[in-house]
């Protein structure tokens, strides 16, 4: 029997499964993977945003990590919401001597434009963990959180993603282009190249859990063993279709369709 491709999830909830550990899990059976998760917060949210936080006991946390690297195949796995620094502490000790492939998704700023994390928790992030992931995948007011500058250019996206590698020492970087105007724009830096990733802008309302949507698919394309940059070739058209295909549920922000697409994830 071939060997089952295995991701994990480290990250918050959502009761209405758009976003967070709930949209991570439907990415990973959607591609394939054998999906797994440490939940570290519980989060009352819908689609017209959040009402309640309820953050997971640390020890808890550990517990949770420690049961699946004792006992479970891990082959990609990715972070999301990360709310404080103990959580960043705890994560990071449990990783650090893995070499398995680890992306982050910088869940730092709400729609709204506010701030999820304080600044000492996204500098830890920085100077921390972002050593040791594979890529990072931020959105612009991510990245302009993440980086200091002012990002509305796509001169200055491929900018923020060299920063992001050289100066912060993430292996690779994609910075996503869904908040500027025209076509959604994303741009790869793995220290070396730079690649483009380009879609047709979608008319549409319902992005609810995009991001966490888009890292998921290239988590779970990494746990198959592809390269990362077919990794994110195939997690931007997965990410587009269910966008495309997205669905008209709750009264804000509907949902994307992660079963837009049904096909073997090696084609």
């Amino acid at each position: 029997m071939k060997e089952v491709a295995c991701s994990l999830t480290i990250a918050g909830t959502d009761p209405t499964g758009g976003a967070g550990i709930q949209a991570d899990l439907k990415t990973f059976q959607e591609l394939q993977s054998y999906g797994m998760s440490i939940i570290t917060s519980v989060v009352a949210q819908n689609t017209t945003g959040v009402q309640r936080i309820h953050h997971i006991p640390l020890e808890m946390i550990e517990e949770q990590l420690d049961s699946v690297f004792s006992d479970m195949p891990v082959h990609a796995f990715k972070t999301g919401m990360i709310a404080n620094i103990d959580m960043m502490d705890i994560i990071k000790s449990k990783i650090a001597d893995k070499n398995i492939p680890f992306v982050i998704d910088p869940v730092m700023v709400a729609t709204s434009g506010d701030a999820l994390i304080s600044e000492d928790a996204r500098d830890y992030l920085r100077d921390h963990l972002l050593p040791l992931c594979k890529v990072i995948t931020p959105n612009l007011p991510e990245a302009e959180f993440l980086t200091g500058d002012t990002i509305d250019t796509v001169d200055k996206m491929e900018a923020a993603a060299k920063k992001i590698v050289h100066e912060y020492g993430a292996e690779a970087a994609l910075v996503k282009g869904g908040h500027l105007v025209g076509d959604a724009i994303d741009y790869l830096y793995d220290g070396k190249n730079m690649y483009t990733f380009k879609a047709k802008r979608i008319n549409t309302k319902n992005t609810h859990g995009t991001g966490c949507t888009y890292s998921a698919a290239i988590t779970a394309y990494l746990s198959h063993g592809l390269p990362l940059v077919e990794a994110v070739e195939k997690s931007k058209h997965f990410v587009t279709e269910a966008i495309k295909h997205s669905f008209e549920l709750g009264k804000g922000n509907g949902p994307t369709n992660h079963f837009a697409v049904r096909k073997d994830c090696s084609n």
